[in-house]
């Protein structure tokens, strides 16, 4: 597990405090100020050392979603948003969030729905305290040049990802409503973004489901084309949240309402600002930028950017599971959710 913190954003917002407070020169608290024309030289000196000097950031550890699922995260940060909260984050990467935050190694962490309510319902000390900024899955099967339909996959070579996760469900769904099973192919587990495409162009698989800016890519390079997109086919299928461990909910409540708030912080303004956001994207993506404009513009719909968690989809991605194996039962869904945390509009 690699570890990095953050620090140029308490840097940042430390050196905007002093420069609000020069240029201000008074109290920020609405009340009337305290100091007097006659107060001494050395009470003004210390009053204004006191006023100019900034508070203590408090440290929260954080698992964002590894790629560009978490890049706005990185963004925020280095905005200032989360310094801005009087947070200072410490990015945690980890393939296995359930088990960072079980074993305490974070505190808060991006995770795919289905692992969270099957994890929460067998008992793992974890809830869900938010929606991600999008909820809907994001993945497209795309084929080899000369593949025009899902229905011409049969017999072929088929990649989904990780089996058993998110994406595979989404893999099966789809050829299920083609009139296939993952038995009509030969169905392989060929991992995801840069692996699954390799997959794709070196002949390993004839199809694979896969995230953008990939699907894109793909049309851009000839290499491929897309067949199907995910929430098409499952559009109440919830497939991303924001978990916290027990303890850290019961002791801290106050860190997740300021996390929550720098969250979706940084993902209004990143919408809000899109050109700005892909120079960054672009300079931590080395992918062709025209695959990035068609990317961005495919999912502008689903950066909803709306905390709330939909306890019908809920529900529905539970059954989903189950019809398919992934689950041995419904879970409680008011076991698995905590959402007093989430912003107030």
């Amino acid at each position: 597990m690699i570890k990095k913190k953050w620090l140029g954003s308490g840097i940042l917002a430390a050196s905007l405090a002093l420069v609000l407070t020069a240029c201000g020169g008074g109290n920020t608290s609405g009340g009337t100020p305290s100091a007097s024309p006659a107060a001494s030289p050395a009470a003004s000196e210390s009053a204004s050392a006191t006023d100019s000097a900034p508070a203590e950031l408090q440290k929260i550890r954080y698992a964002p979603f590894n790629g560009v699922s978490g890049l706005v995260v990185r963004y925020g940060i280095e905005k200032g948003f989360f310094a801005e909260e009087g947070l200072e984050v410490e990015l945690v990467s980890t393939q296995n969030p359930i088990e960072a935050l079980t074993s305490k190694e974070v505190d808060v962490a991006d995770s795919a729905t289905t692992n969270v309510i099957v994890a929460a319902g067998k008992g793992a000390p974890i809830k869900i305290v938010s929606s991600m900024f999008r909820t809907k899955g994001p993945f497209y099967l795309i084929a080899r040049t000369g593949i025009e339909s899902v229905e011409d996959l049969k017999g072929k070579k088929v990649g989904a990802a990780v089996l058993g996760s998110g994406l595979d469900v989404y893999t099966q769904t789809i050829l299920n409503k083609h009139g296939l099973s993952k038995k009509d192919v030969t169905y392989l587990a060929t991992g995801v973004n840069e692996a699954a495409y390799a997959s794709l162009t070196s002949g390993q698989v004839d199809a694979t489901i896969i995230h953008e800016p990939f699907a894109s890519l793909a049309e851009i390079e000839g290499t491929g084309k897309i067949l199907a997109k995910g929430w098409d086919y499952l559009p109440t299928f919830h497939t991303g949240v924001l978990v916290s461990q027990n303890d850290f909910i019961d002791k801290n409540p106050e860190l997740l309402e300021k996390l929550l708030r720098a969250y979706f912080k940084s993902q209004e303004y990143a919408k809000s600002n899109l050109e700005e956001y892909k120079t960054y994207f672009l300079e931590n993506v080395k992918v062709d930028p025209a695959a990035v404009d068609k990317a961005f513009e495919r999912e502008f719909e689903l950066w909803e950017n709306n905390p709330d968690v939909d306890l019908n989809a809920l529900r529905d991605t539970q059954q989903v599971q189950l019809d398919l194996g992934f689950q041995d039962q419904i879970y409680d869904i008011d076991d698995l959710l905590d959402l007093r945390f989430i912003p107030k509009k």
